[in-house]
């Protein structure tokens, strides 16, 4: 399939990737081998992206379009250089969002099926999810993701696809609707190490995922199609993932339960870990 992103290299704790006609080199703690490249393919970088203690700066940012579009796959996404770093994707979902379409395509039933996103920033999860007809509630905290996420749905030309756009803490959320009575067939969440709510209420991963996973449970319906946990919070290995599964839930089943690394790929470039996930077909 078609996609605008490549990794061309890494190394040295750098990473250097193409976004459409753009080449960004940033920050990759993971990457501890040497570059591949030679270094004049890494200076030729439209623009990088340090942090040097507290301090994050870019170089070349003036070389950047205040905004611009890429497409992975079937779905097309905003770009945006941010204070952060960050450019509003997370590339190495890429194949969540495939397994995400395929899974819902192969479940479909006289209803289209009810899936819930949560923490789910600019929405890829939410629009692969929406290519397969499903209906998303697709919640973040951040009013500015949530807009973001909503442009993209609408350039990915998805923007009549049937999903609710909710701010709110997670938590919260989770409580109101198991007190509404409220069902999911499936349920999707890429939790953060630490995060804040709409109301500053603040999420710590280590404290706070257990009780979300069991509220997660209790929200499937009684005939769930599936559920995505990923993590790009390091100690979060595929097998804690698993194990955390298996913990809030012991009584189900976890044979079409599979985990593994999620990857930054390209052409010739060594595969990147970017991230852990876990996920259960019922």
């Amino acid at each position: 399939m078609h996609s605008d992103y490549q990794l061309i290299d890494s190394g040295a704790g750098r990473k250097l990737e193409r976004f459409g006609d753009f080449t960004l080199a940033r920050p990759c703690a993971q990457a501890i081998w040497p570059q591949q490249l030679d270094a004049s393919v890494w200076q030729s970088a439209t623009a990088s992206f340090e942090r040097e203690g507290r301090q994050n700066r870019w170089s070349g940012r003036e070389n950047l379009p205040a905004s611009w579009s890429i497409k992975v796959d079937e779905l097309t996404f905003k770009l945006s250089p941010t204070d952060f770093g960050h450019l509003g994707i997370f590339p190495e979902q890429r194949r969540q969002w495939r397994w995400i379409t395929e899974t819902a395509c192969a479940c479909r039933r006289e209803n289209p099926l009810e899936v819930l996103n949560l923490f789910a920033y600019s929405g890829g999860a939410t629009l692969a999810a929406a290519l397969a007809d499903a209906k998303v509630c697709h919640l973040d905290a951040s009013k500015g993701m949530v807009r973001w996420a909503r442009e993209n749905a609408a350039i990915s030309g998805l923007e009549t696809a049937p999903v609710r756009w909710i701010i709110e803490d997670v938590n919260v959320f989770l409580d109101r609707e198991l007190k509404r009575g409220r069902r999911y067939d499936a349920i999707i969440l890429d939790p953060p190490t630490y995060g804040h709510g709409r109301n500053e209420e603040v999420y710590k991963l280590e404290s706070e995922l257990l009780r979300t996973l069991e509220k997660c449970w209790a929200l499937l319906s009684d005939d769930p199609a599936f559920l995505l946990l990923s993590s790009h919070t390091p100690y979060c290995t595929p097998a804690v993932l698993e194990n955390l599964l298996r913990c809030t839930n012991p009584g189900r089943s976890y044979d079409l339960l599979e985990s593994g690394e999620m990857l930054l790929e390209g052409e010739q470039a060594l595969p990147l870990p970017s991230g852990t996930y876990a996920r259960l077909r019922f």
